[in-house]
């Protein structure tokens, strides 16, 4: 404008400035932005590697062959179940979802069972219905825990699933503690009286016997006349329980003996005094009635009664006197 070109110099001087000042400007914080985020990817790609690094780590040797194997051996089964062969499937090697899941690496491996007294291994997993063909993930512990204490011999049970593959069965046995005879049926009973199972096994047919109505929830008490009877418990056989009241017992000879209601122990502590010192049990007799406290009742067997009645007719009759 003043003919020198000043006014076109500032203004090419300004523009060339600023336009430069930008581009250097703009150059300049678009390569830091680079370097910026090339400087995170790799901080981030160090990171990623160590964490991935950690995680192998983490990992149990093989955990990516099994895993691979499981997967073709999950589309194998799942294979199998489109093509119809389900029921042939499942004879062979049970329910398809559990083949799948063991072949995940869920299967049971390790069984533990804690608690055995008179039950076995076998008879345990046979009443829980574990098979080889089951899995662990998708086993029902609750229901495996109501299936064992379905079992009369087995009071309480617990079941415990520990991944990946064990399993853990905890249970508490009833006691067996008598047979009891009633309406000419046997049954091995616990402590409290409760039925147990039928007499169908050997391991019992040694315990106590008890008969009668109400016997079996009264079994302690005849076993503790066992106890106060001394030397003469392993003679006796049986208690039978009389109108729920008494007991008469049964010895090995045949004889019984008739306890009285109140007073049982002393009575037969009593009987086994007589019998070690009159050895009175190994005499002909059918019975022993203690029930009148202070004295016996013996009641002979047909023979014996027949000899003592011959006796006592032999015996000469005493002559009588002169009238007079």
């Amino acid at each position: 404008m003043d003919g020198e070109g000043r006014f076109l110099r500032s203004l090419a001087f300004a523009a060339g400035e600023g336009v430069a000042a930008r581009s250097v400007a703009g150059s300049s914080n678009v390569s830091a932005s680079i370097l910026g985020v090339m400087t995170g990817r790799r901080r981030r790609s160090r990171a990623g590697a160590a964490a991935a690094t950690s995680f192998e780590q983490r990992l149990p040797r093989g955990t990516g062959s099994a895993l691979t194997l499981g997967f073709l051996a999950a589309v194998s089964i799942y294979g199998i179940v489109l093509g119809g062969h389900v029921e042939d499937f499942r004879q062979a090697y049970g329910e398809p979802r559990h083949a799948i899941a063991r072949a995940l690496g869920f299967g049971i491996n390790q069984i533990n069972i804690s608690g055995l007294v008179e039950l076995s291994p076998t008879e345990v997993l046979g009443a829980a219905g574990i098979s080889p063909k089951i899995s662990l993930a998708l086993l029902d512990a609750a229901e495996v825990r109501q299936r064992l204490e379905l079992v009369p011999l087995i009071k309480e049970a617990s079941v415990r699933k520990l991944y990946p593959n064990e399993l853990s069965i905890s249970i508490t046995e009833r006691k067996p503690h008598a047979i009891w005879q009633q309406n000419g049926e046997l049954f091995v009973i616990a402590t409290d009286g409760t039925v147990i199972d039928m007499l169908n096994d050997a391991r019992f047919v040694r315990l106590p016997l008890v008969v009668g109505d109400q016997a079996n929830v009264q079994s302690k008490d005849y076993l503790k006349l066992r106890e106060e009877a001394g030397p003469l418990k392993q003679r006796i056989r049986a208690g039978i329980l009389v109108a729920g009241r008494r007991w008469d017992l049964k010895l090995d000879n045949g004889v019984d003996i008739r306890l009285p209601e109140e007073g049982a122990g002393a009575a037969i502590a009593r009987l086994a005094a007589l019998e070690r010192d009159q050895h009175i049990l190994d005499k002909d007799i059918l019975s022993v009635d203690m029930r009148m406290g202070d004295r016996l009742v013996l009641r002979l067997s047909e023979e014996a009664a027949q000899i003592r009645a011959d006796r006592l007719n032999k015996k000469p009759n005493k002559q009588k006197g002169p009238e007079i």
